[in-house]
């Protein structure tokens, strides 16, 4: 299998306030948010990073956007180099965070018309790809409405849209249905799954167990900022529930009985 990202030792840490230093209970003012993570993720398949609030996907994913800088390694997506090579690294993914935050004045019509400018795409493909994804996410209804007066579920569907509005080949979705209503949210898991049956290249952090085992080929772990565990989610499953071999590993890793 081709490789489409290879993860080398990433490492980041953040400086605290002495406010935030005394909320966490900490004796050093600083936190390490990702602490050498490796691992690798192929052509065609959907990777989970999976761990619970906190325990540092949100910084890798976003190390990975090129949206910060690690602190030290490397790694590669669509073979470009995220330290070396940013700007390429951003032309060739799609990344959807659910910090992203859509100005309220704007409306979805100009928000991905904007996106696909800013891509180079042609407008005609643009405008052909724009009816089919907003028909598909139920947009079109919307698509002059202003975004502070649309609801939560579709600010989140817009965007998916124009993170995808270039059709990347590697999507890196960060908690994609993190705050989300049960229709809103399997509205986007299956349209996930239907990014997978076309070959598309995922990875897709989430602390929801039922989301990996749907989803996901091959999954890692981590906790506390360590990659603990990287294997398919057969294997790291075992005889056991997903979520019951991962409350295994948390024990053996922190010792805290869950």
């Amino acid at each position: 299998m081709k490789e489409v990202l290879s993860v080398s030792n990433l490492s980041k840490t953040f400086k605290l306030s002495k406010k935030q230093q005394k909320l966490r209970n900490l004796h050093k003012p600083v936190i390490t948010a990702a602490d050498n993570v490796s691992f690798t993720s192929y052509e065609g398949e959907v990777f989970g990073l999976l761990g619970p609030n906190g325990a540092g996907k949100t910084t890798t994913m976003r190390m990975l956007a090129t949206l910060i800088n690690p602190d030290s390694g490397d790694a590669l997506v669509g073979g470009y180099s995220i330290v070396k090579q940013s700007q390429q690294v951003r032309q060739s993914i799609g990344f959807l965070t659910n910090e992203l935050k859509l100005d309220d004045f704007f409306t979805p019509n100009y928000l991905y018309d904007f996106f696909a400018e800013l891509h180079g795409i042609p407008k005609d493909k643009a405008r052909t790809r724009k009816t089919a994804l907003f028909e598909k996410f139920g947009i079109d209804k919307f698509a002059e409405v202003k975004i502070a007066n649309l609801s939560q579920g579709m600010k989140q569907k817009i965007s998916l849209v124009v993170s995808i509005v270039h059709d990347p080949q590697i999507i890196i979705f960060d908690e994609p249905t993190n705050g989300l209503d049960v229709i809103t949210a399997k509205v986007v898991v299956d349209f996930l799954v239907e990014l997978k049956l076309e070959g598309k290249s995922i990875i897709l952090s989430t602390h929801i167990f039922s989301l990996v085992e749907k989803l996901c080929d091959r999954a890692g772990i981590i906790i506390d900022g360590k990659m603990v565990a990287c294997a398919p989610v057969a294997e790291i499953a075992g005889s056991k529930t997903l979520e019951e071999a991962f409350f295994d590993i948390y024990h053996q890793v922190t010792g805290e009985a869950v």
